[in-house]
């Protein structure tokens, strides 16, 4: 469909388990794919919220003071931040374990959080342009007496993302022999 012809692949993804190999395997060999900097900040707020439970003003500032850090500096800088964290020594034991697994998200994208590079090319660092292209889908589908089978609805959907991929993918799919419909 034209994607060798694509000068930038690049996959957003949420992190989850067997992703980026599947997209690999179906896309690209060397497909770079990108943490979605709004999970990885989702992350951050949700443990400066154990951290600093009682003081909003405190977990705010920590969640702000981290996300740049990962915004400006990527995700290496980040982990050292969050390794150099000492907590205090009666700190409840559920915001450790908070941690230590903040810590292994982290360590475990560290490979897809470059964002000062990505933005550096010009990569899209969020997944923010392909949900909203999935809710425009979507209230297509859902329009007032429209009735689809899911074989039209994934047509249509990967007709569209075609389209906004750009005009070497679109180009690129009509460009093939098609068969003729029956």
């Amino acid at each position: 469909m034209g994607v060798t012809e694509v000068k930038d692949l690049v996959a957003v993804t949420d992190g989850g388990n067997g992703l980026e190999e599947a997209l690999q395997r179906h896309l690209a060999d060397n497909l770079p794919t990108v943490l979605d900097w709004y999970h990885a900040a989702e992350h951050l707020c949700h443990f400066a919220v154990a951290l600093h439970l009682e003081d909003p003003a405190a977990r705010s500032a920590w969640s702000e003071q981290a996300k740049g850090i990962l915004y400006e500096q990527g995700g290496e800088a980040l982990l050292k931040h969050l390794h150099a964290l000492t907590l205090p020594p009666r700190t409840n034991p559920e915001v450790k374990e908070k941690l230590r697994k903040l810590v292994g998200y982290f360590e475990n994208n560290r490979h897809r959080t470059d964002y000062p590079t990505y933005r550096q090319r010009g990569w899209d660092i969020g997944s923010g342009p392909t949900e909203a292209g999935c809710k425009i889908i979507g209230e297509r589908l859902k329009g007032s007496g429209m009735r689809w089978v899911e074989e039209g609805a994934a047509t249509v959907a990967a007709l569209r993302a075609l389209y906004v991929s750009g005009s070497n993918l679109w180009d690129g799919f009509w460009a093939q022999p098609h068969r003729k419909a029956a």
